[in-house]
């Protein structure tokens, strides 16, 4: 145990939530057993150093086998791009999706010709940082109308480098995947390798979408709206035979379907730049085409569009890979030191490792000897953890929560089932998360408690980037069904990454417990 100081606090109790919590001036909203600080008794505090180390989320020593389940189930959002960096290496996304029709048994009319194909996609945007340029003398072409056309540019949100050689550029290719996928309520992980074919589209990306808005000038009647999406151009040739040419028993229900027409994936060419975050279910494939207007008629045509779904019913899943080759971060696939501890820890989204937190038992020993003996009340407990600034000394958006587990555990830390509607409660806090170094403090409070005061026994606990998901109605949505709780959560599609200082004994960065308690 290391007693860095002891000091007085000045507590202004409250009662919430029946007896079980008292709040001080600055509430934290764990500082469960206040009372003892009622009537002039002091408050102590102590730091304790903690085992970190390295977890691997794959198969220990075997490289690229890093997995989380990224299917229909977990994907809220989908990722896509390729980013590198001194630390971590490269990690790359690419995205996998059966398709099905808008309508089975389709009508495509008399002699349909394909136009054109477009698969479109919604990335995330920066809605404030809007670029308009606005065309006054625009004239529609159908039926030559004067008009008004309203361009809004976007750059969408990203993570990693934007301004390689000036500006980030990605080529997006799209390839018909060639074997048959899953169900889409069959799990599937992030290392799930599938066969493609010939590519079948792809375009140039900048990083920036658009959407557009065409007014009549006599009336100003809107002729034309389009929301800022990302537009890739497709092979109308493979859609004209794939679809529009395509036998009626193919084309007449969703099981012949997505076995006739498997699947497409989409990735990008390059091994660095950034990863953006996107709706996988609003993906779609617009079919462009013109048919004779009538059935009798041979000269006259009229345009015609038909959607291909990549939504919610389809299996889609993310592809994600990984190199480590001669970064600090390769050393995570090996077993890690559980006993002394690693003096630097690495946290990365998108199934990247997590960290292990251990409290050494001779401390938990000594808590419970003051418990037991000295007859200590325990207000708060938190596991602090400091950004390296050797290693983690940039500008890249560092990670605002961690997700947080018992080892071999599935549910919440009963700190989170306890004080989950709790007013400003926040299971993980971080601190200067714009500067180097920055720190995060993890609420243990009523966890640490039930160690020390009903003899619970201790559990590795395990944390990882991402948050935990909301229901419809705002709470968290782990708590309906509480023995798969840690399943809800952003882990999935979160790419943020960070380097943190493990135990190091004797340094005040180094992991440590931190730990409040009264004596009356």
């Amino acid at each position: 145990m290391i007693k860095k100081f002891t000091k007085l606090l000045n507590i202004v109790a409250s009662l919430l939530i029946g007896s079980l919590i008292l709040w001080n001036c600055e509430p934290d909203a764990d500082q469960l057993g206040s009372q003892f600080f009622q009537n002039g008794a002091t408050g102590n505090e102590d730091y304790f150093d903690v085992i970190a180390y390295n977890v691997f989320n794959g198969t220990p020593g075997v490289l690229n086998s890093d997995s989380i389940r990224t299917d229909a189930t977990r994907l809220q959002s989908a990722t896509l791009g390729a980013f590198r960096e001194p630390q971590f290496g490269l990690q790359k996304s690419s995205y996998v999706s059966q398709v099905r029709l808008s309508a089975y048994s389709p009508d495509f009319g008399t002699n349909p010709v394909l136009d054109s194909a477009v698969l479109v996609i919604k990335p995330l945007y920066a809605s404030d940082s809007v670029r308009t340029t606005t065309q006054e003398d625009y004239i529609y072409p159908d039926g030559a109308l004067p008009a008004k056309k309203v361009v809004n540019t976007y750059p969408i949100l990203k993570y990693g480098q934007t301004k390689l050689n000036g500006k980030t550029i990605f080529n997006i290719k799209v390839q018909e995947v060639t074997q048959f996928l899953f169900a889409n309520t069959d799990a599937a992980y992030s290392n799930k390798e599938v066969s493609t074919g010939s590519v079948i589209g792809g375009r140039a990306f900048n990083g920036d979408i658009s959407s557009v808005k065409i007014t009549r000038d006599s009336d100003n009647s809107e002729l034309f709206n389009r929301d800022a999406n990302l537009r890739i151009p497709l092979d109308s040739t493979f859609f004209q035979n794939k679809i529009i040419k395509a036998s009626a028993a193919d084309l007449a229900d969703a099981a012949s379907f997505i076995r006739y027409f498997r699947g497409v994936k989409l990735s990008v060419d390059e091994n660095d730049g950034y990863l953006f975050n996107f709706d996988p279910n609003s993906v779609t494939i617009n079919l462009y085409y013109k048919k004779n207007k009538t059935a009798t008629t041979t000269g006259e045509r009229e345009a015609a569009t038909f959607a291909l779904d990549l939504g919610a019913a389809n299996a889609h899943f993310n592809q994600i890979t990984f190199d480590r080759t001669n970064t600090p971060s390769a050393a995570i696939v090996q077993p890690q030191n559980m006993i002394d501890g690693e003096p630097t820890v690495f946290a990365q989204g998108m199934g990247g490792p997590g960290v292990g937190l251990k409290i050494r038992a001779s401390d938990i020993a000594v808590l419970r000897d003051m418990f037991n003996n000295e007859k200590i009340g325990i207000v708060s407990a938190k596991l602090r953890l400091y950004t390296d600034v050797s290693a983690w000394n940039n500008n890249f958006k560092k990670p605002n929560y961690f997700v947080v587990k018992q080892q071999g555990l599935d549910t919440f830390l009963e700190d989170m089932t306890t004080l989950a509607y709790a007013p400003n409660f926040s299971l993980v806090k971080g601190f200067d998360l714009d500067k180097n170094p920055a720190h995060y403090d993890i609420a243990i409070t009523q966890t640490l408690k039930n160690i020390i005061e009903k003899n619970v026994e201790p559990k590795d606990l395990i944390i990882n980037v991402g948050t935990y998901t909301t229901d419809a109605s705002g709470g968290l949505a782990g708590l309906v069904q509480p023995a798969f709780a840690q399943t809800y959560n952003t882990r999935a599609y979160t790419p943020n990454r960070v380097v943190l200082v493990g135990t190091r004994p004797g340094d005040d960065r180094g992991a440590k417990l931190v730990v409040t308690y009264g004596k009356k």
